[in-house]
């Protein structure tokens, strides 16, 4: 924590200060309340860098926030470790922390209060908790006494910090009273540490009513529960935050997620209504025809990046417009909160889908927009990207049961085999094969290396490595797929490159996806796309140095909700 926090002429007088406090004396009287290894550490204000540099020498990755350029140059040169991961924000807004999609075990926001308006800590707090997993702590140091004048403070109380704990679902676990570590006497600290029980918010009780106790005519709302719940694992990237209210998707995709979601359940003959007997009998989002020609493709061909011609291309525009005003008209109209006629998942839809398709049909990001969007509350945003280990569960056996019956009044059995089989998400497939056979059409015209090592690799001992392991987060985006020598591979297999290898390897990673997607115009199209839609990439501008911060930020993201093994050479 911040205590004793920057005073002087200039930075580096503030950075030595802030170093010259021994953390063992700082963190004594709570050593007990933080976090354990191994945990995801939140430092708001990092500064120096000296904690989040001490929390990653006890094993733990760190998302160290620093708005100034200066002293995040600084703290990068004098605590250099791969376990942080340095960020340009701040409070109250902390966008581009919500933007990484991740959460953590403690946040610490140590000495950093007095310099937040006051008209701007409720949703400083707001933000603060919302990052926090359910029993996770935030620490918090206030600092009491004169303010500096060359910097701008503004009064702070413990008090304040009880009402906000108490009104954001959290309680104050310890509140301690210090002098000041620098040896000030007119300057004190209070330490307060506050938990997080549940999730903070209303979400998960309010998922857990639409998902169990709503009223349904159809499987409707909990395919579009389902359909937003996967936007949130996979697609992160084209969420737009509006504000500190939520995030708007863009309804194409939602509706796009729907059909594949309900693809193999037509295909199976699963009844998704009372009067749905077979196929897409009596489904509103589409119809005979136009199922004959989509039901020959496959579910995951509906996905970002994905390319249709001909009559496929007029079928799947068809079946996601279609989906789109049955979305609207139906669960998301009528899935409102409890007690009120207010919709849980607003939908603005364009008046009139003009966009043009002709022989070819592209899935981006632009098409997927110019049907509307979808508004996902932040609490119910934030508990999806989470994934709590109750909600997938929870929406495939209501949709079992609902199923079931509708199939009872038909006088019917289902196959329970069938059920449990439609009803698995299918996850992109594994097949490395066009990547492969990219890399081979390559190795005709100049040598390839192998990402890791750069070891030249011949078409006969080359393998195609998910860098971001498969086993953490099933993805076969090209940026995700490089060519690695096999023994490195197999050494690496479920494990995550960590931030240093990373580093260490971003020339070659880069240069592959140049050598690789620059000459091919269908698969640079695919590439950017894919990147666009699943990685947190802050820059308008889409080039590679971009698309490998949006790379790095998503490891952050994986250790830090999953804490998988890291792996290195």
């Amino acid at each position: 924590m911040r205590i004793g926090a920057y005073e002087g002429n200039s930075g580096r007088e503030l950075a030595a200060q802030y170093e010259s406090i021994s953390q063992q004396e700082l963190f004594a009287p709570i050593e007990h309340l933080l976090p354990k290894n191994p945990a995801s550490i939140l430092d708001i204000g990092a500064g120096s860098g000296r904690d989040a540099a001490w929390f990653a020498r006890k094993g733990h990755t760190v998302l160290a926030v620093e708005p100034s350029e200066a002293m995040r140059t600084y703290a990068q040169n004098l605590h250099c470790s791969s376990m942080i991961l340095w960020l340009d924000d701040c409070l109250p807004a902390l966008n581009k922390v919500y933007h990484l999609g991740t959460s953590f075990d403690g946040i610490f926001a140590s000495g950093v209060w007095m310099h937040i308006h006051p008209s701007k800590r409720d949703r400083a707090f707001r933000k603060i908790t919302g990052l926090l997993k359910p029993g996770g702590n935030l620490f918090i140091s206030l600092r009491l006494g004169p303010a500096d004048k060359a910097r701008m403070m503004f009064p702070v109380s413990s008090e304040e910090i009880h009402s906000l704990a108490q009104s954001n679902g959290m309680s104050v676990v310890s509140h301690i009273n210090r002098p000041d570590l620098l040896g000030r006497t007119d300057i004190s600290w209070e330490q307060l540490v506050l938990r997080l029980h549940d999730d903070g918010t209303l979400a998960l009780p309010l998922l857990r009513h639409v998902v169990l106790n709503d009223a349904k005519s159809s499987t409707y709302k909990l395919g579009l529960l389902r359909s937003v719940a996967r936007v949130a694992d996979g697609s992160q990237g084209m969420a737009k935050y509006n504000s500190d209210t939520g995030v708007s998707i863009p309804l194409g995709l939602v509706a796009l997620y729907w059909l594949r979601l309900y693809h193999p359940l037509i295909q199976s003959n699963l009844p998704q209504a009372p009067g749905n007997k077979t196929g897409s009998k009596g489904l509103g989002f589409i119809d005979d025809h136009t199922w004959q020609i989509v039901s020959q493709l496959a579910c995951g061909d509906f996905r970002v990046g994905a390319r249709f011609v001909g009559e496929h291309a007029d079928a799947v525009n068809k079946s996601i417009r279609k989906a789109v005003a049955t979305i609207n008209n139906k669960p998301a109209f009528y899935m409102t909160y409890p007690g009120s006629k207010d919709p849980i998942f607003p939908v603005t839809r364009v008046s009139r889908h003009r966009f043009n398709i002709t022989n070819q049909l592209i899935i981006n990001e632009e098409y997927l927009r110019s049907f509307g969007s979808l508004f996902v509350p932040l609490s119910i945003w934030r508990t999806m990207v989470r994934f709590d280990a109750w909600i997938e569960p929870s929406l495939v056996a209501e949709w079992i049961r609902l199923m079931e019956n509708y199939a009872k009044t038909q006088g019917r059995e289902l196959d329970q085999g069938a059920l449990n089989r439609s009803m698995q998400w299918h996850n992109p497939s594994r097949d490395v094969s066009y990547v492969r056979n990219r890399t081979k059409q390559l190795m005709d015209a100049k040598p390839v290396h192998c990402i890791w090592t750069g070891t030249r690799l011949s078409k006969s001992n080359f393998d195609i490595d998910h860098c971001l392991a498969w086993a953490a987060w099933p993805c076969a985006d090209l940026w995700n797929l490089l060519p690695a020598k096999p023994a490195i591979n197999r050494q690496k297999r479920d494990k995550l490159p960590s931030a240093e290898m990373l580093d260490r390897s971003a020339e070659r990673i880069m240069g592959w996806w140049e050598k690789a997607w620059s000459g091919d115009e269908i698969g640079k199209s695919r590439f950017l796309l894919e990147a666009k839609a699943s990685l947190p990439i802050f820059s308008k501008n889409l080039d590679l140095e971009n698309v490998f911060d949006g790379l790095q930020k998503r490891r952050f993201a994986i250790r830090a909700d999953q804490q998988i093994d890291e792996w290195t050479i």
